[in-house]
């Protein structure tokens, strides 16, 4: 019996340590949304307020090394980024910032980006403010 507490002990304080850093640098008041692809990918969406602006972070991780995607990010609906990204080593993934305007309210941003080889595609929304 007590063998199997300490087990279930342990284990929680296992999840209590991953789930505790798994936004280790997330700053007060930052957004951070993540989802699948429509491959194996993954990405990550992350929004912080930045000196009255608002930085932008979109990550697509691929785990392959040299793929090429082309990306485009959105704030309220106006296109504030486009361009094509490679994977790098080691992780074999890219990340775009953009510090973007911050008007008056809520802010909403969408990203979008497609494989130029598979034409696997990744997006991602989220708001702020």
């Amino acid at each position: 019996m007590m063998q199997r507490i300490v087990r279930i002990a342990v284990a929680g304080a296992l999840v209590w340590t991953v789930a505790g850093t798994t936004n280790a640098f997330a700053k007060s008041g930052d957004v951070i949304r993540t989802g699948a692809c429509s491959g194996t990918s993954d990405w990550k969406l992350k929004l912080s307020p930045d000196n009255g602006k608002i930085e932008v972070e979109y990550e697509v991780d691929s785990n392959k090394v040299g793929q090429s995607w082309r990306v485009r990010l959105f704030e309220n609906g106006t296109r504030i980024f486009a361009g094509a990204r490679t994977t790098v080593a080691p992780s074999g993934s890219f990340t775009v910032r953009v510090l973007a305007p911050n008007p008056a309210g809520r802010d909403a941003f969408t990203a979008r980006a497609t494989n130029l080889s598979t034409g696997e595609v990744c997006g991602g929304s989220a708001s702020i403010g």
